[in-house]
């Protein structure tokens, strides 16, 4: 079991360094009733099943498997097939960190977030200059949420707040 601490930002897309060697993601979610999320994640040539507790502040417990690719193929089509996420990846480091940029695709087109896993809740952070302001515990930016509600389909104002 380990657990995944976890803060997210939104982007300031002018800002960003030229980035370079993003991996396709297709994901979705298996329905589940308590707050525990269950992804199917396609990653360049590797698949992954998540499981993701519900979070407490920044943190959750989180339990991820790699699978055969078919199998996930299969999972994509037969048991989610609608709210699909699609992004593409990149890797920031800074200091002993990594910074993962996800520029999203699809119905979700327009959006930048940015993904610092840290070692605790406490962790002191400096943030790029690119970095426009924080969303870890706005839950419309969650990709689960994102997969049910799109970031295309949110009212214009509320778009533009998000951004």
């Amino acid at each position: 079991m380990a657990m995944e601490i976890e803060r997210k930002f939104l982007v300031r897309a002018e800002r960003l360094p030229v980035l370079e060697n993003g991996i396709y993601i297709e994901q979705a979610y298996i329905p589940t009733t308590n707050g525990t999320t269950v992804r199917i994640r396609l990653a360049g040539e590797l698949a992954f099943l998540t499981i993701k507790t519900k979070a407490s502040g920044f943190s959750r417990r989180e339990y991820e498997y790699q699978i055969p690719v078919a199998d996930a193929q299969e999972i994509l089509q037969e048991a989610c097939p609608i709210g699909h996420i699609e992004k593409r990846r990149y890797l920031i480091p800074q200091d002993a960190l990594v910074w993962e940029i996800d520029i999203f695709g699809g119905d979700n087109e327009g959006l930048i977030v940015a993904e610092l896993e840290l070692e605790s809740e406490q962790q002191e952070v400096e943030l790029p200059d690119w970095i426009d302001r924080e969303v870890t515990l706005d839950p419309r930016f969650s990709n689960f949420s994102l997969s049910r509600v799109p970031y295309k389909s949110w009212p214009l104002q509320e778009a533009q707040a998000g951004q």
